[in-house]
């Protein structure tokens, strides 16, 4: 990471009460700072002075005078308070798989960090403000992917997090992998040495599965707006009937994501000169009604959003939420345990955020399937490419088995995990909500959509190139714009084969970078 990328202009002040999922993002992917709350500090601070009351009184406190898991019941010295934190930091560094990328890992430390500035979990302010500091110079620890099984919240991966903390283990610095220590050390970090309770507070907790889950989310909205610009742009290519989105339709099923979707359409196809042209409505007039990947894009796509949408909710609770245990409480002081570290309510939330969105994935491959059908794509020619080329040339025949391909995978992933338990800990965690796995399952759903959508833009920009060539007229307002946003990437038409996992990665990147959705919103203003 540059200097550049470090230097963001914005700051984002946690006090574990205020954080916003579009504040993890800036952080997460645009390199902005974070900072503790004054206010946070002095909650903080007395939540500490229990823990160091309640240790010197030599009080029976699980995970800070006694073990953990199934050693809940052995008692220890306070000559042993300190190493056992570390001990348990160690131990617990358990994780296997390739390391998390740098966004997942940024925004887990940041929620983290969000969580501890409650105020309840009794850690001092210092280790709070070492998370934020690593955060803003760029130390990001080495966090295996696996190893996670969301019961006690995301203990190996978090424990992968706090041994840099500590100086050990092993973290990327401006693009290079090297140990912790290291890493602290030319950052100008001070590593920190885990008093009581310390190490338990910051890898007991949600934050690997949130930091997915959220980033997985802000994905999923954005891929939802372009899932419906590639349906409008289809519509236009195969001359669809355009009733199938009329208001009235909609507001006799009102599903608010049904509305949406419905709405969206109809601005993206405003004032087509495709679809208001003659020989396209004589197609129309034979056809009475459309197959149900055209017709049905309001039923299938506004389910999806609200789905997402419930999705958010859940994740704008986790966010500002204490998930660790036991948590200290100061007025009266006391410490209670109890499972605010247990995923459940995010597996439960990515699984479903990996179903919707395999869903959306279904639906453009059969859109994609139709067009490129010369049974199905009224008049427009096999495969997409032009008449006169058929059979020397292939055109976009194996962009939609890429397409099948990544439908049959996510069918696969999007099996839930939620379900599923193993015990552990000698069974002490007698269940477990494997919400991590759900959460990384659902990010590559939603990264295989993007390219499934992206196939689909291909295919729809391709179609509508013959039908305004023919024709001799424009798109709809927000349609031309996606187009003219496509020729614009170097997307040109397909006149004989080339390569084209070129045009799909092109294409992809303005998927998920957003650049596609912002040319279209320049024209017809936010969509839903």
């Amino acid at each position: 990471m540059t200097d550049a990328e470090l230097n963001c202009k914005r700051s984002v002040e946690i006090d574990g009460e205020h954080l916003t999922i579009e504040d993890i993002v800036s952080v997460a992917r645009n390199k902005c700072s974070v900072k503790l709350s004054e206010k946070a500090k002095k909650n903080v601070q007395k939540s500490r002075e229990v823990v160091d009351t309640f240790s010197r009184e030599g009080r029976k406190i699980y995970g800070v005078t006694t073990g953990v898991g199934a050693f809940k019941d052995v008692f220890l010295s306070p000559q042993q308070i300190e190493e056992f934190q570390a001990n348990l930091v160690k131990s617990h560094s358990s994780g296997v798989g390739n390391p998390l990328p740098e966004e997942i890992v940024r925004a887990a430390m940041l929620l983290r960090a969000n969580s501890l500035a409650k105020g309840y979990s009794g850690v001092r302010v210092e280790v709070i403000e070492t998370l934020c500091e690593m955060i803003n110079k760029g130390v990001h620890p080495v966090v295996p992917e696996k190893g996670s099984v969301g019961a006690s919240g995301d203990l190996a991966p978090l424990a992968h997090i706090t041994l840099v903390m500590t100086g050990e283990g092993e973290a990327f610095y401006r693009g290079e992998r090297m140990s912790g220590g290291d890493a602290m050390r030319k950052a100008g970090i001070k590593p920190i040495a885990l008093s009581a309770k310390e190490g338990l507070a910051l890898i007991n907790g949600t934050a690997v599965t949130t930091a997915i889950g959220v980033l997985a989310l802000y994905d999923a909205e954005n891929v939802l707006k372009c899932a419906d610009i590639a349906a409008a742009m289809t519509l236009e290519a195969l001359c669809g009937i355009e009733k199938a989105f009329d208001e009235k339709i909609h507001k006799l099923r009102p599903y608010p994501g049904q509305a949406k979707c419905a709405e969206n359409i109809r601005r993206l196809i405003k004032n087509s000169g495709i679809l208001s042209c003659e020989k396209c409505r004589d197609s129309q007039y034979k056809r009475v009604q459309d197959a149900y990947s055209l017709r049905c894009v309001p039923q299938v796509h506004g389910a999806a959003r609200d789905a997402v949408d419930y999705v958010r909710k859940i994740l704008e609770i986790e966010i500002n939420s204490v998930t660790d245990n036991p948590l200290v409480f100061t007025d009266p002081p006391e410490v209670l345990s109890g499972g605010n570290f247990h995923g459940q309510p995010i597996a439960i939330a990515m699984d479903l955020l990996g179903i919707a969105l395999a869903t959306v994935g279904n639906i453009s491959e059969r859109r994609i399937a139709r067009i490129l059908d010369p049974h199905l794509n009224e008049g427009l020619p096999a495969f997409l490419v032009p008449k006169e080329k058929g059979g020397l040339c292939s055109g976009y025949m194996l962009a939609q088995y890429t397409a099948a391909a990544l439908v049959s995978e996510n069918k696969v992933l999007a099996h839930p995990a939620s379900v599923d338990s193993i015990p552990t800990s000698a069974n002490q965690e007698d269940h477990v909500s494997m919400s991590t796995l759900a959460a990384r399952k659902a990010r590559e759903i939603i990264k295989n959509v993007e390219c499934i959508i992206a196939i689909e833009l291909l295919c729809a920009a391709q179609g509508m190139y013959f039908r305004i060539k023919e024709y001799g007229v424009h798109a709809g307002e927000g349609t031309q714009a996606a187009y003219d946003c496509l020729r614009e990437h170097g997307i040109h038409p397909l006149e004989e084969d080339r390569k084209i996992y070129e045009d799909i990665e092109k294409v992809c990147k303005l998927v998920h970078t957003g650049e596609l959705v912002k040319a279209v919103e320049n024209k017809v203003g936010k969509l839903n």
